[in-house]
């Protein structure tokens, strides 16, 4: 959480729509992580940065997995996005996005997909 501002705003893949401030960030990522049973994997692929003097972004293909607490286990690709703001001397993310691609015929998330 050192990573994120205070006021930081984020789109996930969670509801709701999106979340304001460090601590509704956390709250909801606390709770994701107590659906899994063990460790969580998480790799960044594809990355990309992007610096100015002041402001930055960057973004990657991202795979998430593990085992659920309901034994289920999942294994997907997100799109991440963030925007930093050099704020008093360090990079803190103010907008973070996560996204999955969603088929729009049949309203339902894509999950399967891979780079």
């Amino acid at each position: 959480m050192s990573l994120y501002a205070p006021e930081v705003v984020s789109f996930d893949i969670v509801p709701p729509l999106q979340y304001v401030g460090a601590d509704a960030f956390r709250n909801i990522w606390e709770e994701v992580f107590s659906l899994f049973q063990g460790p969580i994997g998480y790799e960044l692929h594809d990355r990309s940065i992007t610096v100015g003097d002041d402001v930055a972004f960057a973004h990657s293909l991202n795979r998430i997995s593990g085992t659920m607490n309901s034994g289920q286990n999942t294994d997907l690709w997100l799109r991440w996005t963030a925007c930093f703001r050099k704020i008093n001397g360090k990079w803190l993310i103010v907008h973070h996005q996560n996204s999955v691609p969603v088929d729009l015929q049949h309203g339902k998330a894509v999950l399967d997909l891979k780079p």
